[in-house]
């Protein structure tokens, strides 16, 4: 059976001006079109192609890459926004659409956002989704302090919500973020708390003691960056440290007290430099 919104393995069975007629074992057919292909196939050789429905049902096969996959989340631009839905940029001819029954917000032109690819029984297409919750299905039992992966999701006014190895669900609260982040991003993060709801609260760093070290690590690579000196003591201003290093004045002073301890800088009044 040929499967849609993934790569099948079909073999050319016959073969027109214009396309490649595609047999799996089954018999099922795809159309490929040749319009635009380089490489040219024989009939019997055997092809690894995506394959989707066109306006008329017909399963189409194609060589191009799409940017999802069935049963996928990834970050997608919106390039059209009609009375019937929106419709994205999928790397297709065909536009991905998404209806608005499955918008968690009204979708916005030339916005792009977290998305996820399902197959729609009742149109039997495929067809993208931003209530991505829903689709969310947790397998793992998770422990505080562990280390997953993370793919940004929105921004609320909390924080970032995030999707934990691809099944779960997170947030990061804004005032434990200290660098840039933008949706479809993955990071790695943490688990801080998990919550009744069973929802999870999140950090970028390593809990506890285990921050000390990779921070420290990181203000001496910079020191050493910067020519052996930094303008930055633990009487800055906590904005301008999470600016130019990415981490809070509470993570920056552990960092500057482990190094000052292993006499690895000195700290002054003009701020802080390599030790020799």
């Amino acid at each position: 059976m040929i499967r849609i919104g993934t790569y099948n393995i079909l073999k050319v069975d016959t073969i027109s001006e214009l396309a490649y007629y595609l047999v799996d074992e089954e018999k099922d057919a795809a159309i490929l079109n040749n319009d635009g292909i380089k490489q040219k196939f024989e009939v019997g050789e055997a092809i690894k192609v995506f394959v989707y429905k066109d306006n008329d049902d017909r399963l189409i096969a194609t060589l191009d890459k799409p940017k999802i996959l069935l049963n996928e989340f990834t970050p997608l631009k919106v390039i059209s926004v009609t009375s019937a839905g929106a419709f994205l940029d999928w790397g297709l001819p065909k536009d991905l659409f998404v209806p608005f029954k499955e918008q968690y917000k009204n979708l916005e032109e030339g916005e792009t956002y977290l998305c996820y690819l399902y197959y729609d029984e009742d149109s039997e297409r495929l067809a993208a989704s931003t209530k991505l919750r829903k689709f969310l299905v947790e397998e793992e039992t998770y422990e505080v302090g562990e280390e997953v992966n993370l793919l940004i999701w929105q921004k609320t006014d909390l924080g970032f919500k995030a999707i934990v190895n691809r099944e779960a669900e997170g947030l990061l609260y804004h005032n434990e973020i200290f660098q840039e982040l933008h949706i479809g991003q993955e990071i790695t993060g943490y688990i801080k708390t998990i919550r009744e709801d069973e929802k999870m609260d999140l950090v970028l760093q390593k809990l506890g003691h285990e921050t000390i070290e990779p921070n420290a690590k990181k203000v001496l690579e910079i020191l050493k960056a910067a020519g052996g000196a930094l303008d930055l003591h633990d009487k800055s201003d906590p904005e301008e440290i999470k600016r130019r290093l990415q981490m809070s004045k509470k993570a920056f002073k552990k960092a500057i007290g482990t190094l000052y301890k292993q006499k690895l800088i000195l700290i002054e009044q003009e701020g802080i430099r390599l030790n020799g």
